[in-house]
């Protein structure tokens, strides 16, 4: 379909309200059909009829698809914070143990090699990083460096690997590293630590692809943590409902993952952009909103209770 076939189908077969179809248009035009319409429109539509409640406006999901945008903003300039921490650490206390020759960290000798999955991923993780230092590549300080010394330490490497590859690598590393690791984070061991990675980097790729973001929910699970129970958070058997999976969860994480001044800058931020939203539009209710990101009512309480 073509523009005008696109908004013709969305006031006439969807229920949509379009007063000013030019302004539509160039939407449109900006974000395409599929990015807009399909990635925003369920909380606006009416579960029987599959059209959109009525006095349901174009602008409402505009607004709805900018306020994302800028939720993808907010949690990207966080969770950068948190790879770079762990990009610092893992390379620090891997080069503390194995020396910081390159070879050290392309044998996998030095990486938990047992069990066929580990010993899969450890031979893929470590064909990545050959792809890095064996050839040259658009980053001119690994290629400074090679060309040098022949040598490409892994606290150089680290700035040009994704927080994917970087967890991945926490993830395959001797218990001892892992320790070392997660001993920079309050009341956080080297097990919940693999988890909340896990969750991290995937939320991460989605702030970073521009993808929406607000009602995302990852099939990794960050574990069980105080916060938790201190926020009485509803449970479902032994399950809790929220703050597991879904964009609460990161919240949750960045709590033990981010200093305290930053982790206080962060709500502030968050708070006020939620706020902002809610007090401007009414097309969607606190309640409803909630419920998409997973948040529970008395999120905002989080800054009030210790992390143990």
């Amino acid at each position: 379909m073509n523009y005008d076939q696109q908004i013709e189908k969305l006031k006439n077969e969807k229920n949509l309200l379009i007063d000013n179809e030019a302004y539509a248009k160039e939407i449109l035009k900006q974000t395409s059909y599929y990015s807009l319409i399909g990635g925003y429109k369920d909380i606006f539509k009416n579960p029987t009829t599959k059209k959109y409640k009525d006095g349901t406006r174009f602008e409402d999901i505009v607004e709805l698809y900018y306020f994302d945008e800028l939720l993808r903003q907010l949690f990207l300039r966080y969770l950068i914070k948190v790879e770079n921490g762990i990009k610092s650490q893992v390379s620090y206390y891997f080069t503390e143990k194995n020396g910081e020759n390159q070879k050290e960290y392309l044998d996998t000798s030095n990486y938990n090699y047992s069990g066929k999955k580990n010993q899969r991923d450890i031979d893929h993780l470590i064909k990545i990083l050959e792809g890095y230092v064996t050839k040259p590549t658009d980053y001119h300080y690994i290629n400074h460096s090679q060309k040098k010394y022949g040598n490409v330490p892994l606290w150089v490497l680290t700035n040009a690997l994704t927080f994917g590859n970087i967890s991945k690598m926490y993830m395959l590393l001797p218990q001892d590293i892992q320790i070392k690791v997660s001993r920079n984070y309050q009341c956080v061991n080297e097990k919940q630590m693999v988890s909340i990675l896990a969750v991290l980097v995937k939320f991460r790729n989605v702030c970073a692809h521009g993808d929406r973001l607000f009602t995302y929910r990852t099939a990794d699970s960050i574990p069980d943590l105080p916060i938790h129970r201190k926020l009485k958070i509803a449970q479902k058997g032994s399950q809790y409902v929220n703050g597991k999976n879904d964009l609460f969860s990161v919240v949750i994480a960045l709590r033990y993952m981010l200093n305290d001044q930053w982790y206080k800058e962060f709500i502030k931020e968050l708070k006020t952009l939620i706020n902002k939203y809610l007090k401007k539009h009414d097309s969607i209710s606190e309640q409803e909103l909630y419920e998409k990101m997973g948040f529970p009512e008395n999120w905002r309480m989080i800054t009030r209770y210790r992390k143990q």
